[in-house]
């Protein structure tokens, strides 16, 4: 299986929600089926089959976030430098609005790109790796055609 590049910060959010899933969720859609059950006929009980419903998208999470876990291959950004590469804080301006946006290249599972979080395999960050300050890139977003200058690359 190929490794999955994250940050330590990603790695440390999917272990807390591994954590909260196997000690609050799961136990209390546990207590949740064996309430269901006391109600009587469980072919026509909803509650019953909501929690049943409940436990198994809580087990398939379960087993992705384990799975993304033991493929994880974390990256501290802090130890690297020089031009643009997974980990790097880069901001940049768009050269036809001179709207400035900074984003951080993450891994897929955690990118947000509300927060600045930039999956790396989005064609921003795709057309932004190995490149330097002071550099233009042209990005093709399902928005158009979009154009940045590389103000600055800081890892931290």
């Amino acid at each position: 299986m190929e490794k999955i590049p994250m940050t330590r910060t990603g790695h440390t959010a999917l272990e807390v929600e591994l954590k909260h899933l196997k000690s609050v969720e799961r136990p209390a859609i546990i207590q949740a089926i064996a309430e269901a059950r006391e109600h009587g006929d469980l072919s026509e009980n909803a509650e019953y089959h909501s929690a049943r419903e409940k436990q198994s998208f809580i087990e398939g999470r379960i087993k992705e976030i384990e799975s993304i876990i033991s493929l994880a291959d974390v990256i501290d950004p802090t130890t690297l430098s020089g031009a643009i590469k997974f980990g790097a804080t880069v901001t940049v301006v768009d050269e036809d609005t001179d709207e400035e946006k900074t984003w951080q290249i993450v891994g897929e599972y955690e990118a947000n790109i509300e927060k600045g979080l930039l999956n790396i395999k989005s064609p921003i960050a795709r057309a932004l790796i190995g490149k330097d300050e002071g550099d233009s890139v042209e990005v093709n977003t399902p928005g158009g055609q979009k154009s940045y200058e590389i103000l600055t690359i800081t890892y931290k």
